[in-house]
């Protein structure tokens, strides 16, 4: 495919990574960022873009996002500026051989669509038995190692896990929940969860589970990342860690920053998220945890078809649609904690990219031409004709949100216009 040089014009260019917010242009040439500001020597624009009134930002990166049908998640995640993904893996089959990485990658690439980047299974099938072929599935495209939602509650081979990764340079990133404390439980252990009557999930189920990796970690000098934090109390325990100068990074999903355990309302199926809600002071903290840059924000993207939300509650499938959404919910937070929009952006650009360690997140000169240009000023009514993705199933059904994405281009392509 043709990469034709392009010329963005009159846009607010806001690159978090090298500290640029000025109304200046971009040039492109070759899929790489050419000059920002004055055109390099003999650049001749094969398309010129005004983008006056918009904001140009680096493609967002999304540390979670569950694919489903290739094509169409990944058509989603481009219509909300995301160049560049990162696939979990508990994918149908769960990515635990290379042959299935290998086939993610091929049928992702030939989309042209957003960059995706597999995290490999920890373990076979996932089933926290035996370890999976982490050396076979690196060299197949993983980045990363992980056990997605599945539990792993064989401490030791966990601890033999975070060895090898360690061994070998591999990234692990663990969803902190203990399997034996979560139960069956469905919501936040709270008064909201005891009115209901629905089994409840103690804020204790992350804590421990934290403790016990961070103890790991320490011992195996692993690079750890804690995905989907949702208490002040784990916050409270990867801070003190990260000050204690260990190689730690988390996140939280765009959900718990706007979302608390009310949400769920009169069983509201669409507010059964994993990990559950929980009370409005453990979503402050969760907050203030992204606004000090403790924590990268994702959208935990997992498309649901309606059968498996329209179920009672406790049934109903745990997640959410959110890929096309990170965007103007992060420019909401922001709004709300008066944040800077550098900053903000930086949460799901930069910093994402950096924990995953690709190249993304960056209109530095010489870097690959991912950006995103958008409306700050545009709203949008959430509906499921709105949406791309085949999931409808989002708490935000019906919010009217500001900030729209207007073009978004990966390598130097076009791949998304309104």
């Amino acid at each position: 495919m043709s990469r034709p040089t392009l010329h963005i014009r009159n846009a607010r260019l806001i690159d978090p990574c090298n500290g640029i917010d000025g109304r200046l242009d971009l040039f492109v040439a070759d899929g790489r960022i050419a000059a920002i500001g004055e055109p390099p020597d003999g650049f001749v624009a094969g398309r010129t873009i005004d983008a006056a009134g918009l904001v140009a930002c680096p493609g967002l990166v999304d540390l979670s996002a569950r694919l489903g049908n290739i094509e169409t998640e990944l058509g989603a995640a481009v219509a909300g500026g995301v160049t560049s993904l990162a696939c979990p893996p508990d994918t149908r089959p769960p990515l635990d051989e290379p042959g299935l990485v290998e086939r993610l990658v091929r049928r992702s690439q030939a989309t042209g669509l957003a960059r995706v980047y597999p995290i490999g299974a920890l373990t076979s099938q996932l089933a926290g038995e035996r370890l999976a072929e982490m050396n076979g599935l690196a060299r197949a495209g993983c980045i990363a190692f992980s056990q997605a939602k599945s539990p792993l509650v064989d401490t030791l081979l966990l601890w033999r896990a975070l060895q090898y990764a360690a061994t070998f340079g591999y990234a692990v990133r663990l969803r902190p929940q203990d399997a034996l404390l979560a139960g069956e439980g469905v919501a936040h252990d709270g008064e909201v969860a005891s009115r209901l009557g629905l089994s409840g999930i103690p804020v204790c189920a992350e804590t421990v589970a934290i403790a016990t990796a961070l103890q790991l970690a320490a011992e195996t000098g692993v690079r750890l990342h804690f995905s989907r934090l949702s208490s002040a109390a784990g916050v409270a325990l990867v801070r003190q860690a990260v000050r204690s100068g260990m190689a730690l990074t988390c996140d939280v999903s765009i959900h718990h920053l706007h979302l608390s355990e009310m949400d769920i309302g009169y069983f509201d199926s669409n507010a059964r998220l994993d990990p559950p809600l929980r009370s409005s002071s453990d979503r402050d903290a969760l907050r203030a945890a992204a606004a000090e840059g403790l924590a990268a924000v994702c959208s935990d993207h997992t498309p649901i078809d309606a059968d498996g939300k329209q179920l009672p509650f406790a049934e109903a499938s745990p997640g959410a649609t959110a890929i096309e959404m990170l965007l103007p919910l992060t420019l909401l937070w922001a709004e709300q904690a008066r944040l800077p929009l550098p900053a903000a952006l930086a949460r799901v650009t930069c910093d994402p990219a950096a924990i995953l360690g690709i190249d993304a997140g960056s209109l530095g000169v010489g870097r690959p031409a991912d950006i995103c240009l958008f409306d700050p000023a545009a709203s949008w009514r959430v509906t499921t004709e709105a949406l791309r993705s085949r999931g409808k199933n989002t708490p935000f059904l019906g919010y009217e949100l500001t900030g729209q994405v207007r073009l978004t281009i990966v390598g130097g392509r076009v791949v998304y216009t309104p």
